[in-house]
């Protein structure tokens, strides 16, 4: 008898927030329901947007993207960073078709010479946006959605790519958005369900890496930059488990990152250099993170698990 009175489920007492809210839309006609101040806290946007409610919003940010990743019994992820600038090839060699003609309207026009040369380099690096979208179909088609799902920052370039890799199995993925004066719109191949829009770079980087089994950097600019060094950071001081980070190709990278300098002037060791390493192949990419991950390159599983 006291066995299933253990068992049998709290009866609740207190009115559901949805429930009182319905109560308090009631009262309509008074003019004491009128005021600000009258109004449910979390009903009041006023009052949510205040300066000193922003640990409030840094919690909800943290929060609702959360149990939404719940909802979906989505476990584990990798991280596709890179920059939003770089075209599909056919777009790029559309833009540089349209310098072209520009610059035989007017050959001494420097614009028009510096117009076709980005344009070419747009071309070169089209490459990138081709591998990374057949990087998250390499993902996608590999792995069930409860296994690896591809996510990104949920913007266009790099990040549309991978996702459109993954839309293209037919296998959902996720998006992290943030609130910005341009290229705040998300890439339209974000699975509905599963894109999130933030205000709070923290917030949006923390979801990035909290489910992930691996992460692959892209060229691009100060916002790769900002989110691979950070996840190098925390690797490196032990704040998060070790996972593949694969920086995508080695010719852009130490270019623009002397990394032996950096052993050189004692500013990091030499074991830091193991934090991550280079690939050239959306195939290379997805070969590394399935073997790290206990999966085969064809998406079945080792003994090994992870989840």
């Amino acid at each position: 008898m006291g066995d299933k009175k253990k068992q049998m489920p709290k009866k609740r007492i207190f009115k559901t927030a949805d429930e009182d809210a319905r109560y308090a839309s009631l009262c309509v006609d008074e003019p004491q329901c009128q005021t600000s101040s009258y109004q449910l806290a979390y009903q009041d946007p006023e009052f949510l947007l205040r300066d000193e409610l922003r640990p409030v919003r840094l919690q909800l940010e943290l929060l609702k993207p959360e149990l939404a990743l719940q909802a979906h019994r989505i476990e584990s992820t990798v991280v596709v960073y890179g920059s939003a600038r770089f075209m599909d090839e056919d777009s790029a060699e559309a833009a540089l078709v349209s310098a072209q003609s520009a610059l035989r309207d007017e050959p001494d026009d420097p614009k028009r010479i510096r117009d076709v040369a980005a344009a070419r380099r747009a071309l070169e690096n089209s490459r990138y946006y081709e591998e990374a979208r057949r990087f998250g179909h390499l993902v996608a088609k590999n792995t069930r959605i409860d296994k690896l799902v591809v996510i990104t920052g949920g913007g266009p370039g790099i990040m549309e790519a991978a996702n459109r890799g993954a839309h293209e199995a037919g296998v959902p993925s996720i998006g992290m958005n943030i609130v910005l004066p341009h290229e705040q719109v998300p890439n339209s191949y974000i699975t509905p369900d599963l894109n999130f829009l933030f205000h709070y770079f923290a917030i949006r980087k923390m979801h990035l890496l909290m489910r992930a089994k691996g992460l692959v950097a892209f060229p691009g600019g100060f916002g790769t930059m900002d989110e691979l060094f950070e996840t190098l950071t925390l690797i490196q001081t032990g704040k998060i488990e070790p996972i593949p980070v694969l920086l995508f190709g080695r010719d852009f990278w130490e270019r623009v990152v002397n990394f032996d300098v950096l052993v050189e002037e004692g500013t990091i060791s030499e074991k830091d250099l193991d934090l991550f390493s280079f690939v050239e192949t959306a195939e290379e990419a997805w070969k590394r993170i399935a073997t790290a991950n206990g999966l085969n390159v064809n998406g079945e599983t080792k003994q090994t698990s992870f989840g």
